[in-house]
């Protein structure tokens, strides 16, 4: 069982920046693929963006440009850093890793862009 804890969401102006942290309970050395994930009031989840195993990144099209993820293997962490941060970016934002074939989720956190 793998443990994702999430940190660093807040309230932020538009235009502000924000990193996001998610810290592994164990090495993420071989985690395949580790992700970003937001949920809106009344929406459904969403992609926000991935990284694989090799460094390869992918990202909505909402957030290219603004938003960069990276994963730190020897301090098992994968960072979200949203820049130039629009009300439309407010949601939870939730951490999501797959091992093998097994998903797991954190917990959330909440982000908030004040207009």
């Amino acid at each position: 069982q793998v443990r994702l804890v999430e940190s660093g969401g807040g309230l932020v102006q538009a235009g502000g920046s924000l990193r996001l942290s998610c810290a592994a309970s164990e090495s993420i050395f071989s985690f395949r693929v580790m992700a970003w994930y937001r949920q809106a009031p009344g929406k459904q989840r969403e992609l926000v963006a991935e990284i694989t195993s090799y460094g390869t990144t992918n990202y909505a099209d909402s957030v290219k440009g603004r938003f960069t993820i990276s994963r730190d293997n020897a301090k098992n962490t994968v960072y979200l850093q949203m820049n130039s941060l629009k009300p439309e970016d407010t949601a939870v934002y939730y951490c999501w890793v797959i091992k093998v074939v097994t998903n797991y989720w954190g917990q959330g956190t909440q982000v908030t862009v004040s207009s």
